[in-house]
């Protein structure tokens, strides 16, 4: 076996990058067409999913393969490859087959445990099979993997450990309340009649929501959506008199105007510009919020500060420092950001050395520092010592100016900015009105103007700010079950694969010996041409027993052996010993391909169904 898997997630690469990064389904599929073209590829699949893009592939040849398979994703993804190399990861043999299985399980989601990933690892297999990109390698992986992931769900809590996205997403709005008591008698705008936008209604429609209005490019998914919610549970809710009509679509262009009824909008499409601009949104709240809360303007026209509604630390902008143009100052103040520190922290410390930045603190408590020593002196002693000596200023350690720029971070990251001692500014705290539109963007490239969350009486919640918040979650003993799962799961497979590896070396092994036994028997009819029949089928059948119990013990032992971790050289060791030809054993192992079933027949998506293909796969290895 020589899996490769090469991609980038959420873990990985910054969401502006994964949204640059996503592939349609056209350039998914121009993506297995060229990586199953390239020399050091036999076969390969796709995993592309909101959060992530993997490119799995069997190479001949490590080192070719990462940079083949780097250069192809960078090619299909149009980002540059100097750009996406740095948030590649590389997973090779077991270490790749262990973290798709992590993936199946839902051990490196955004929210821990979430089903979905199975569909989406079913979705891949099924194109990879439908090109003929898949062959034994990656079809067994992705098989088993959905096994795994199944297995995960049903035998632990790992479902307990994170919810789906939708659920997780939704629970973002409600301030610790019930999705359903928080969503119920509310209006809904669902964008998108894909797997993520259906699970969104269903989810909404479940917790009782008075309406749900369904827009898609093309009109019959909407429809069929529609039809399935009213189907399912409009009728629950008309009974309780919740509503007359649960779901009802209309065309893109009708949008907007929905939205001015809408309490909560969710999108997910495959669109790759942005479907809500926040021009639209802010028309849609307009009237809506009260006056003299704060401008409903588009966000590019808002002065407000970046007080992001997924954050509640985020202070507003304050004004600038006037410390720059003190007497005796270090610092040429005015040059750094339009005369003063920025109150992002990021701004406060960028493009200055840690030396500038100690003599500024000190300077500030009306003292400086020895550059020399790295010790703080008396303010005007401290300078003139300075000036005696600027030759020196290399002097000051590593260790010193890691200790100075921790401490200065620590302080811009309580309060907003670099400290002023003498002249200390309160904090004024921007009010903000409670959102009366909800927006989630569960798409990657995003369907909504990030700026939305600048206007007021809107709350957009969307991957990177899920991101953020998960990241933070309680890891639950479940997970540490499904991780063991995982382990076990990973070293079954690499048994399997490594005893499948050697299987058609002893097929010829034991194809050779048959033919020595029926070479001898028809030699031996020849030197005695009255033998009886009777005696000729007992000669027959003594000299197979004696070859079959000579072979057994061989046999078995070096499936055991090969099936260890290392044990990959006993086949070779067996063609070598008995002088096996080599495209003999190639020829058995086309020959079992042809026997297995057609992969567009393979149930991807089972787990506790049909497993008879891996059960006469471990016959074979037994026989």
């Amino acid at each position: 076996m020589s899996l490769l898997v090469v991609g980038l997630s959420h873990r990985s690469a910054p969401v502006s990058v994964l949204e640059r990064a996503a592939l349609s389904l056209d350039a998914q599929i121009k993506l297995l067409q060229d990586t199953v073209a390239a020399e050091p590829t036999a076969e390969a699949a796709v995993l592309a999913t909101c959060n992530r893009i993997e490119l799995y592939a069997d190479v001949d040849k490590f080192h070719a393969g990462v940079a083949e398979l780097s250069t192809l994703l960078a090619q299909h993804s149009g980002v540059g490859l100097d750009e996406i190399t740095p948030y590649l990861y590389v997973h090779y043999e077991d270490r790749a087959v262990h973290h798709l299985f992590s993936v199946a399980c839902g051990l490196d989601s955004m929210v821990v445990g979430e089903g979905q990933i199975l569909g989406q690892i079913k979705d891949a297999l099924a194109r990879a099979q439908e090109l003929h990109t898949a062959g034994r390698l990656l079809n067994d992986l992705f098989q088993q993997s959905l096994r795994v992931g199944k297995r995960a769900h049903s035998e632990t809590g790992i479902d307990r450990a994170g919810q789906s996205l939708v659920t997780f997403g939704l629970e973002q709005f409600t301030a610790g309340e019930d999705v359903t008591d928080w969503a119920r008698g509310k209006r809904a705008v669902v964008i998108g009649a894909g797997s993520m936008s259906s699970l969104a209604a269903a989810t909404l429609a479940r917790a009782g929501v008075r309406e749900i209005v369904i827009a898609n490019r093309t009109p019959d998914r909407a429809e069929r959506l529609a039809h399935l919610l009213e189907e399912q549970y409009g009728q629950s809710l008309m009974e309780q008199g919740e509503t007359d009509v649960l779901a009802r679509v209309v065309p893109m262009e009708s949008v907007p105007a929905e939205l001015t009824r809408a309490d909560l909008a969710v999108s997910c499409t495959g669109a790759t510009g942005l479907v809500l601009t926040a021009e639209t949104v802010a028309a849609a709240v307009e009237g809506r919020v009260p006056e003299g809360a704060l401008p409903t303007a588009p966000a590019a026209h808002v002065a407000l500060a970046a007080d992001t509604e997924a954050r509640t630390d985020v202070r507003p902008v304050l004004p600038s420092t006037s410390i720059g143009s003190d007497d005796d100052c270090p610092l040429d103040l005015p040059a750094v950001q339009g005369g003063g520190f920025s109150v992002l922290g990021e701004a406060a410390v960028a493009g200055m050395d840690a030396a500038t930045l100690e003599q500024h603190a000190a300077w500030v408590d009306n003292a400086t520092v020895d550059r020399r020593t790295g010790r703080r002196t008396p303010e005007r002693e401290g300078l003139r010592e300075a000036s005696r000596a600027p030759e020196r200023e290399t002097a000051r350690t590593a260790a010193a100016d890691a200790e100075l720029i921790a401490a200065l971070v620590a302080t811009v990251a309580v309060t907003g900015r670099v400290t002023d001692l003498r002249r200390p500014e309160p904090v004024a705290e921007v009010p903000r009105p409670a959102p009366v539109l909800a927006l989630l963007d569960l798409a990657m490239p995003r369907d909504i103007d990030a700026a939305a969350h600048r206007l007021a009486g809107v709350r957009l919640v969307d991957i990177e700010s899920l991101a953020e918040v998960s990241a933070d979650a309680p890891m639950a003993a479940d997970v540490d079950m499904v991780r063991r799962i995982v382990s076990d799961e990973v070293a079954a497979f690499g048994a399997a694969q490594r005893a499948a590896h050697i299987t058609p070396t002893v097929v010829a092994l034991r194809a050779m010996a048959a033919d020595v036994v029926a070479s001898e028997i028809a030699r031996l009819e020849g030197r005695l041409p009255g033998l009886d029949d009777k005696h000729r089928g007992e000669i027959t059948q003594t000299v197979r027993r004696v070859v079959d119990k000579l072979l057994h013990a061989p046999t078995v032992r070096v499936k055991q052996l090969a099936a260890e971790p290392g044990g990959a050289g006993y086949a070779d060791a067996l063609r070598t010993l008995f002088d096996l030809d080599q495209e003999t054993v190639a020829a058995v192992s086309r020959a079992e391909d042809r026997d297995r079933p057609a992969s567009g027949d393979m149930d991807a998506e089972s787990v506790s169904g049909d497993r008879n293909f891996v059960a006469n796969a471990e016959n074979r290895g037994r026989s």
